[in-house]
């Protein structure tokens, strides 16, 4: 770092991402979440033509947008938030709903940014371990006085905390904002959108990079009362007011309107999941039961970073974590059949050579 950073930030650990290799045609790529289905074609032509109109500045609001998604979950377009992919959300939430005197609370296995967005807000934070099992007791978070961000699905374990559970946590903090961060709520049965309208202090953030093929397209948006998404765009027109470009809204337009291709490919992916996560029991890998678009599992025969070394070696990118409790996981993003056949194939080469 240069002598002229600023002291606050001299601490600060930067998340780090997953590897995004050069010539992505020379690898199977299970480490990052995306969907590895394409956009629907109407999605990368929308965007295209809105490239024309690049030279004027993006709308602020994007209100056809917003309609579309509110109509999608029950909700008015005043209830809606759009950001720069979800984790834009969830930084203008912990600086508008979170300070000294109201710290955050998460689990200490889940999302990294979240530590993150804390440190760099110089908000305090508290994290409550999940239980061996990596399951969230919510009892742990019903004290009032913090405010609570939940992450379910979890990330990197997959595990479901049921909308009734959600609702409880909700209800007893009635005085704080509980953060539901739903980016793999396509993958899941339950949502907990549908408690929004009876719970002023719900915000729940979602993204278009998982279910919706648009990763690279940084778009995501925020469900909460209509108080809640104006503290929000408080936050957003105080920093970056155009903060969804032309192009990355267009396609976002282009992805609601063609969701019955999205929906599809959600179910093969669930379905792909499946699959692949009985294959891996039966090659002796104990894995963690996901709601996601991704398997969290470990094998008492190899270590997690081992088996990632290998995989790797092959062309296959997984991703590890390299703190103590999760250093025996291995997090992997769910492919195509073909790429997951490729992976299986892999693993039980892998095994034998051990």
């Amino acid at each position: 770092m240069s002598r002229y950073l600023s002291s606050r930030y001299e601490s600060l650990e930067p998340y780090t991402p997953g590897e995004q290799p050069a010539d992505m045609g020379k690898v199977i790529k299970l480490n990052t979440n995306e969907s590895p289905y394409p956009p629907h074609e109407a999605v990368a032509k929308a965007a295209a033509e809105s490239a024309a109109g690049l030279n004027i500045y993006s709308k602020p609001e994007w209100s056809e947008l917003k309609k579309e998604l509110g109509d999608i979950f029950g909700l008015e377009e005043e209830q809606v938030f759009l950001s720069n992919g979800s984790d834009e959300a969830l930084n203008f939430a912990f600086m508008a709903f979170a300070d000294e005197e109201t710290p955050l609370v998460f689990p200490d296995v889940t999302y990294g940014f979240y530590t993150v967005f804390a440190d760099l807000n110089g908000i305090p934070y508290r994290e409550i371990p999940l239980g061996e099992d990596f399951s969230l007791n919510p009892e742990d978070y019903m004290k009032p006085g913090m405010t609570a961000v939940i992450a379910n699905p979890n990330s990197p374990t997959g595990k479901c905390l049921p909308v009734k559970e959600i609702e409880r946590i909700v209800r007893a903090n009635r005085d704080n904002v509980v953060i539901v961060d739903e980016a793999y709520g396509d993958f899941c049965d339950e949502s907990a959108v549908s408690l929004i309208m009876d719970n002023e202090n719900l915000l729940v953030t979602r993204t278009f990079s998982k279910s919706g093929s648009l990763a690279g397209g940084r778009l995501g948006f925020a469900l909460g009362s209509r108080e809640l998404i104006g503290d929000l765009n408080r936050i957003k027109y105080s920093t970056n007011p155009y903060n969804v470009n032309s192009m990355t809204a267009a396609a976002g337009l282009a992805t609601v309107r063609n969701a019955d291709y999205y929906r599809e490919n959600c179910r093969k992916i669930v379905e792909t999941r499946e699959t692949t996560d009985a294959a891996l029991k039966k090659l002796g890998f104990t894995t963690v039961e996901s709601g996601s678009n991704f398997i969290f599992a470990s094998c008492d025969r190899i270590e997690g970073g081992e088996l990632y070394r290998r995989l790797r070696d092959r062309g296959i990118l997984v991703r590890h974590f390299g703190s103590e409790r999760l250093s025996d996981y291995l997090r992997i993003s769910i492919g195509t059949e073909e790429q997951m056949e490729a992976f299986l194939d892999a693993v039980e080469k892998i095994l034998e050579e051990i």
